[in-house]
């Protein structure tokens, strides 16, 4: 073929340039000339193998190719000009406008026949297939490469009817053909062209704007997609198995956290740090967050084997597995937990290990109190003992007002850590915020297995809601808190707007292309016991004062004095080991005199408490 279009292109070449009359004294040239075209073009296309390219994905570095190896040939026959002019016939073999001529036409047609193949290829393998309007949104290179991947899909047949974005930089332009369009025309662009995908293919947009459009989206029935961050293209090519349904946890999103890197680093840089509950999601993710500040030496602490063997092994690949040492340990065990202290000498610890399910400790209380209460005491206890320079706990929302087991088991911990605080030359401190979104165990990757398996979506109560933050984004704020501690703060984070769950799963269903009551059911199932409705980040008597970062308070609590709440907690420890539920959390209930039991066989102690 392309040798074709080099003899058509080089007799075309001289019909131009002699106005379809060629004299006489160049025809007898021709016979020279064009063989020798050919022949030379021939061999140009051998070396460069530009035949080689499978035609129904031609691109546009197929046409570079071309135009870089139809350019070097008519270099060489420039070349061949000068020799032939000043050694051989005086004179120039081919005339200099007929090279002109012949280049543009050989590349314009070897690069346009290609293009006509690819075009009658795509219409007729996907004639037979209905067509998917797709609407993308940007108008960069990653919108372009988006639309040829998608037309590569030899099992559907995507159309991509318009481009869309938030700037009005190209809009009434077009690109590849498709019209691109400003972000505000999206409603009606979906209805007028029946669109039923939407593909973001850009990166960095703002949460507020990605939000609206999914909603627009969602509203029309169409499905939304986007595409993974260049870094994960195979081979630097985007793939179209790589296009995948856009996550809830992308419309949770917030802007990026601004750290004071250079403080963090300060801290961090060269110590020895521990870091319990090491496997967990919370654990695992301050440890990767962690060994990006050189520190000399990190201790992942946990009970869970499986799971730290997967963080181990993940840490390995990285090529950090020499700044990392990973131990088997039970927090409540301290006689075990001194050994790794005498051991390693750790200068901060980061305290992540705790139980977390609200309804299952309300019939094992005892068990609350041995890790939540008694485990962090030892990890605290030791950390005066052997002069850590910092302590940091990972609390939560759900101490406080507590109305569960577990959320009085950590505001009881985070009552000793702030006594410590005051009286150490440790710098004990508290950090406090909601649910972190994927957690094990976490609301959205329940609704997501439910959805896999065809439901039903179970959501507790209709208007049951709770704050919700990124692993990656509560980990940093972690950091960012631990480094401007003192000593017996607790330190809350924003956690934006509440969510109310319903709307969660809602919208989840609804992302994963299914309809509510036809494709899958959303039942509600009732408040679990200890389960409030709507969560709190402070005290109704706690006042917050702010930090130098704006996601970072710190609440002004009542301060407890450590002999105090030491006998307290020593008490209540010693208590826990009779194993009598109701004793155990009346003695909590005394401790925390906020704690009032929801949806639990424990309201009769609030009651008997009201009557006294």
């Amino acid at each position: 073929m392309d040798i074709s279009i080099v003899l058509v292109s080089i007799s075309m070449a001289y019909l131009l340039r002699f106005n379809f009359s060629i004299p006489d004294n160049e025809m007898w040239r021709m016979f020279y000339t064009i063989p020798f075209v050919i022949g030379a073009r021939g061999i140009s296309f051998l070396i460069s193998r530009v035949y080689s390219g499978i035609v129904r994905y031609t691109g546009t570095r197929d046409a570079e190719k071309i135009v870089f190896v139809v350019a070097l040939g008519s270099l060489f026959f420039f070349l061949t000009n000068i020799i032939t002019y000043n050694f051989i016939l005086d004179k120039f073999l081919i005339p200099i406008s007929i090279i002109i001529i012949d280049f543009l036409i050989t590349a314009f047609m070897m690069i346009s026949i290609r293009v006509l193949i690819k075009t009658l290829y795509l219409e007729f393998s996907h004639s037979g297939n209905e067509k998917i309007n797709t609407i993308i949104f940007g108008t960069s290179e990653f919108a372009l490469i988006t639309k040829r991947t998608l037309e590569r899909d030899e099992g559907k047949n995507y159309k991509v009817v318009a481009f869309v974005d938030n700037t009005q930089r190209n809009v009434g332009q077009k690109l590849e053909g498709a019209p691109i369009h400003n972000i505000t025309q999206l409603e009606s662009l979906l209805e007028k062209k029946k669109v039923t995908h939407f593909i973001f293919a850009k990166d960095k947009i703002r949460s507020k704007i990605k939000t609206d459009i999914i909603d627009k989206c969602l509203s029309k029935n169409a499905k939304v997609l986007s595409i993974p961050p260049v870094q994960k293209w195979i081979n630097g090519e985007l793939s179209f198995n790589q296009i995948k349904k856009v996550k809830i946890e992308d419309l949770l999103e917030r802007p990026e956290i601004k750290l004071d890197i250079t403080k963090i680093k300060q801290k961090l840089q060269g110590k020895t740090i521990l870091v319990t509950g090491a496997a967990g999601s919370i654990g695992s993710e301050i440890t990767r967050q962690l060994l990006g500040f050189n520190p000399g030496k990190v201790i992942l602490v946990d009970i869970a084997e499986s799971a730290l063997y997967d963080i181990e092994l993940e840490i390995t690949e990285k090529g950090k597995a020499n700044l990392s040492e990973f131990i088997i340990g039970d927090i409540t065990d301290l006689e075990g937990m001194e050994k790794i202290f005498r051991e390693f000498n750790p200068q901060c610890i980061y305290h992540a290990a705790a139980y977390k399910y609200v309804h299952r400790w309300a019939k094992n209380p005892e068990q609350a109190v041995k890790v939540n209460i008694n485990g962090t005491k030892n990890i605290a206890d030791l950390a005066g003992k052997y002069n850590a320079e910092m302590f940091v706990m990972i609390s939560t929302d759900k101490a406080v007002n507590p109305t569960n087991i577990m959320g009085a088991s950590k505001r009881i911990a985070e009552m000793y850590i702030q006594s410590l605080g005051t009286d150490c030359s440790t710098n004990y401190v508290t950090t406090r915020f909601g649910n972190v979104l994927g957690s094990n165990g976490s609301v959205i990757p329940r609704f997501r297995k439910q959805i896999e398996t065809g439901g039903p979506v179970t959501v507790t109560h209709p208007e049951i809601s709770r704050y919700f933050m990124t692993i990656p984004e509560a980990c940093q704020l972690v950091l960012e808190a631990s480094s401007m501690g003192k000593g017996g703060e607790i330190f809350v984070f924003d956690m934006g707007k509440s969510v109310k769950i319903v709307d969660l799963a809602k919208k989840m269903i609804r992302l994963s292309g299914l309809e509510i009551g036809k494709d899958i059911q959303l039942i509600f199932s009732g408040l679990r016991p200890g389960e409030k409705l709507f969560e709190e980040l402070l005290f109704d008597k706690e006042q917050h004062i702010p930090t130098h970062h704006n996601q970072i308070m710190i609440a002004k609590v009542i301060d407890n004095k450590l002999e105090k709440i030491s006998k307290e907690v020593n008490g209540i420890i010693h208590l826990a080991k009779t194993e009598d539920n109701f004793t155990i959390v009346k003695k909590m209930k005394d401790l925390v005199p906020e704690f009032t039991s929801k949806n639990s066989e424990y309201e009769i102690l609030d009651i008997q408490s009201n009557k006294e």
